[in-house]
């Protein structure tokens, strides 16, 4: 384009000037912008580039020049007419420069535009979300959401709330299910027995009705303790434990072996390497280390002394035993056990399992086959 305009003003002067010379010979032009020069012959038309000092600006400069010859009075002149370059590079630096500084003005005003307005699209699904992350299901008020202009937003807040309703109902008769099963059984079982008793202490009882009266009493005694232990999980599991207080672990291990002292010939030794303070619920704090110290009692090897022992805030509960066991793996799921000890339930470890993960402890079982020895182990680091 650039190219196009000069040499349409070159043909533009070269036509004045000819009819300026036409008029006057005389005219030499204007060097180096116009020149004429009287030649012997005709030349052709010529358009080409030339570089010509321009003492104004003390350098040299891009002419584009257009000589060609006229015939005046039987004479031939050579008529050149020059105009400066505009030189490219510059151009394209001012339109590089300005299509990149238009670029970047609308880079920054479509960035503030988008995120004032994407703010406001998106601040109900936010202030959403922030809801629904402080929901709680032990919480009797319904989950409302913010309304949102977006079809999607709105759909998903009106499933959620939906939703969430019913699962707030679904948890309180679950939990009022577990709370009458716990009533409603309990009360049976303890008539039963008391009504087992009566029988077992009549003097017409025989010996035979003895025994079978007898084992159907433990019956009851292992339903019952089943009974709640079920139960006991069903409540972490739908975290019905809410009360928690700075505990003293240790302390905590010394009360449980002094209350088994009573009810076990076993010897129980406690090593306490240092303290072990964590936030819990007390009942589940004492839950979790007698079901330790009680598995312990039933699994030991006969007359062998149980050790409980306490360093770098783990808790290591260890038993004698003849052989590791075959399934050391699947040790604190439910109902698993490999004794075949009737008053082992299969939930004890389980339970503590559940409550090592309602706090963040770590479990864990080892075999040292030097020792023969069942290692059961409490990792507390983590919450502390």
């Amino acid at each position: 384009m650039l190219n196009n305009e000069i040499e349409e003003e070159l043909y533009s002067n070269k036509a004045r000037l000819e009819k300026l010379l036409e008029e006057d010979i005389s005219i030499k032009g204007v060097p180096p912008i116009m020149e004429v020069e009287q030649v012997l012959k005709p030349e052709k038309l010529k358009v080409s580039d030339t570089l010509i000092f321009d003492p104004s600006q003390n350098e040299i400069e891009l002419f584009r020049q257009l000589s060609e010859t006229q015939e005046i009075n039987g004479n031939y002149y050579r008529v050149t007419v020059r105009t400066m370059v505009i030189e490219s590079e510059d151009i394209l630096f001012a339109i590089v420069f300005t299509f990149v500084g238009i670029v970047f003005l609308a880079f920054i005003f479509l960035f503030f535009l988008n995120k004032s307005r994407n703010k406001k699209l998106w601040e109900p699904f936010f202030i959403n979300l922030d809801r629904l992350k402080n929901f709680s299901l032990k919480s009797n008020k319904s989950l409302n959401f913010e309304d949102s202009e977006i079809l999607e937003f709105h759909e998903l807040s009106t499933e959620l709330e939906l939703l969430t309703s019913k699962i707030q109902i679904d948890y309180r008769n679950l939990k009022q299910f577990t709370e009458d099963v716990s009533h409603e059984m309990q009360t049976p079982l303890a008539i039963m027995q008391a009504k087992i008793d009566t029988v077992i202490n009549d003097e017409s009882t025989s010996e035979s009705q003895f025994v079978k009266f007898s084992s159907l009493q433990e019956d009851i005694q292992r339903l019952k303790q089943l009974n709640k232990k079920l139960i006991l999980l069903a409540k972490i599991d739908n975290n019905q434990f809410v009360n928690t207080e700075k505990l003293n672990i240790n302390n905590v291990f010394q009360d449980a072996i002094e209350n088994l002292k009573e009810l076990t010939t076993t010897e129980i030794n406690f090593i306490d390497g240092n303290t072990i303070n964590v936030k819990m619920d007390k009942s589940l704090a004492v839950v979790l280390c007698n079901n330790l110290l009680s598995n312990a009692i039933k699994h030991t090897a006969s007359r062998n002394p149980i050790t409980v022992r306490i360093n770098n805030n783990v808790a290591f509960v260890e038993n004698k035993g003849a052989v590791a066991l075959a399934r050391p793996d699947q040790i604190f799921e439910r109902f698993y056990k490999e004794s075949k000890k009737d008053e082992s339930t299969g939930l004890g470890l389980s339970i503590v399992k559940k409550i090592c993960d309602y706090y963040g402890f770590v479990p864990s079982y080892r075999f040292r086959e030097s020792e023969k020895l069942h290692i059961f182990q409490i990792d507390f680091n983590t919450q502390l």
